[in-house]
């Protein structure tokens, strides 16, 4: 029987699971219009879960004050900062509701649009991800780039990834509670739910400039969430590097053929030098980077191995039951 069609809707629950991070600027507003979508959606329970990521202005305490005079509003304040997706993670985990959507603090994902997704959820799919028509206000390097990197990740990875998706999306509990048992410390959670399978589908919508503040992606997140993605669901760079590993072997064969040859035939000693020198310094980049890309495997096995929580959770607020409690062991789901 279909997960949604066992809930009487008046006794089903929402959590909208809110990543922050130094969004001061824009998180008063950000409440605000979240609110509106919370009176707006009768026959929900709707919780509101502001995860703050170790922010250095006073985004916290602007989110504690709205939880005082809120109950709907829960906090979860990390330690320190430990990244997007880990606290998208944490998000997930401290949700009760029967379906969770995971939205920016930005408001450059509309939270209007999180009412389609519930209909969508109420013709029976599982996930709903929002597929990202337009996106204005972003420079033209972000948006080549982003293009590219949801192509390039496309055909890597080993399983299919929608192209320019977020992480905005409507999961019900059992895609929820899979994710949970999901225990890679290097997390691409877009990936991840696509991974996990059930039924989803997309949900094109127009995403809005940021209401304030600046990107918390720069270049160097970019890359290296890049690399996330790259690595964590596709060994084909490893292929890629046994690849150019072959392709330098024959390069290599035919520098010696060539420079035997010179020598048993010729009285040309000079002769060559450049050749060789080309495929010398051709298979020492082929070297290093296959290395660099060995490197970057073992690199995640080590940090997978050393066993450590995948965040510290400074304090809850909101919480009125017990605190969140994580589960890192599979699931079986029945429906």
């Amino acid at each position: 029987m279909n997960n949604r069609q066992s809930i009487s809707l008046p006794d089903a629950s929402l959590s909208l699971v809110i990543p922050c991070y130094n969004e001061q600027e824009a998180i008063r507003e950000t409440v605000k219009r979240l609110r509106q979508f919370c009176d707006e959606v009768q026959d929900l329970n709707v919780e509101l879960i502001f995860v703050d990521d170790g922010s250095r202005d006073c985004t916290r305490d602007i989110l504690k004050e709205f939880a005082a005079q809120d109950p709907r509003i829960k906090v979860v304040g990390f330690a320190r900062n430990f990244g997007h997706q880990i606290a998208v993670t944490a998000g997930i985990d401290a949700s009760s509701g029967d379906i969770v959507v995971l939205i920016d603090a930005d408001l450059q994902d509309p939270p209007e649009v999180i009412h389609q997704m519930i209909e969508k959820w109420r013709e029976g799919y599982d996930v709903v991800y929002g597929t990202r028509t337009e996106r204005p206000g972003e420079s033209v390097f972000k948006l080549a780039t982003a293009r590219a990197f949801y192509r390039l990740l496309n055909k890597l990875s080993d399983i299919p990834i929608p192209l320019d998706t977020g992480d905005f999306r409507l999961m019900n509990r059992n895609v929820v509670d899979t994710l949970r048992a999901m225990p890679e410390r290097d997390r691409f959670v877009r990936g991840m739910v696509s991974w996990v399978g059930f039924k989803q589908t997309a949900l094109p919508y127009i995403r809005a400039k940021r209401f304030a503040g600046e990107s918390k992606y720069p270049l160097r997140k970019m890359v290296r969430f890049a690399t996330d993605g790259i690595l964590s669901f596709s060994t084909k760079p490893l292929q890629a590097s046994v690849a150019m590993g072959m392709i330098s072997a024959v390069m290599a064969m035919a520098g010696i053929v060539y420079a035997v040859t010179l020598r048993l035939f010729t009285n040309i000693w000079v002769e060559g030098w450049t050749a060789l020198m080309i495929a010398v310094l051709f298979i020492g980049g082929v070297q290093l980077i296959s290395l660099g890309i060995l490197g970057e495997y073992v690199g995640r096995i080590y940090n997978e191995i050393k066993g450590r929580p995948l965040y510290v959770v400074q304090e809850y607020t909101g919480f009125t039951e017990k605190q969140p409690t994580v589960s890192r062991s599979p699931v079986h789901v029945i429906k």
